[in-house]
């Protein structure tokens, strides 16, 4: 990503509303999850640290980031092991496996996004979780997936495909993000209709990010019951089997 974008990741996400919506969402996906108490976690590109905290309460965290400012940021600010290193092809050895594997809107950066799944379910423990977020709609492609060097946005069909190239069960791919989904959609669209440059970026007034954050914030019951069909965003679960399968 280009450094103003992580340098404005530090700044909101704390209290910007998809940060701090998307944070309680993936908060009741893992909670749902069988996990040991406290369970292993690897988060892999964590950016300056914004899921760290929410991801220890549920056991001891490590994580990946390249950036190098923003991985001393995380390190410093959460008390994280946080280690460089690059999807696939230079992911660091922590030497243990782990239990669960979080991977939040990181696999659109990577050209070799089948590798990078594969690598990251190298990670796990047999019988352990990966909990992931992309950006989904390819022809929702603005400014924003730009100045975030995304290689793709998916469909979820082909996201789905990645992990169970790589031998993962996929234990659930849905959409989310959906209840903003018509606004959302409809100023990317005009944005790109009218030749206009900028992001969509930026903390809004305190009321307007307080409706936000409560709009979006209410899918983790939504999430809870049901697939959702269409969504800005696609989440996935994946586990890696106990054994492998038979050749």
């Amino acid at each position: 990503m280009e450094r103003a974008v992580y340098d404005q990741m530090r700044v909101l996400q704390r209290d910007h509303w998809w940060f701090a919506a998307r944070r309680e969402i993936l908060a009741g996906q893992i909670g749902r999850l069988p996990l040991p108490r406290p369970a292993q976690i690897l988060e892999a590109g964590c950016g300056p640290g914004g899921n760290l905290e929410m991801l220890k309460r549920f056991g001891e965290v490590v994580a990946i980031e390249p950036d190098d400012e923003s991985r001393a940021y995380a390190a410093e600010t959460f008390g994280v092991d946080v280690r460089g290193g690059f999807l696939p092809q230079s992911a660091p050895d922590f030497g243990k496996a782990f239990d669960l594997v979080a991977c939040f809107d990181v696999i659109e950066h990577v050209p070799d996004d089948a590798g990078a799944v594969a690598r990251l379910g190298e990670y796990l423990k047999p019988g352990g979780y990966m909990v992931t977020t992309v950006p989904a709609c390819p022809w929702m492609w603005s400014d924003h997936d730009a100045a975030h060097h995304h290689q793709r946005r998916y469909k979820l069909p082909a996201y789905r495909r990645l992990f169970e190239q790589a031998g993962l069960k996929v234990l659930r791919a849905s959409h989310f993000n959906t209840l903003l989904f018509p606004p959302i959609a409809a100023v990317r669209l005009a944005k790109n209709a009218m030749g206009r440059t900028g992001g969509d970026e930026g903390m809004p007034g305190a009321p307007v990010n307080a409706l936000l954050k409560t709009v979006f914030g209410a899918e983790r019951g939504l999430l809870a019951a049901a697939d959702l069909p269409f969504g800005v965003s696609i989440l996935l679960i994946a586990q890696r089997p106990l054994q492998r399968p038979a050749e």
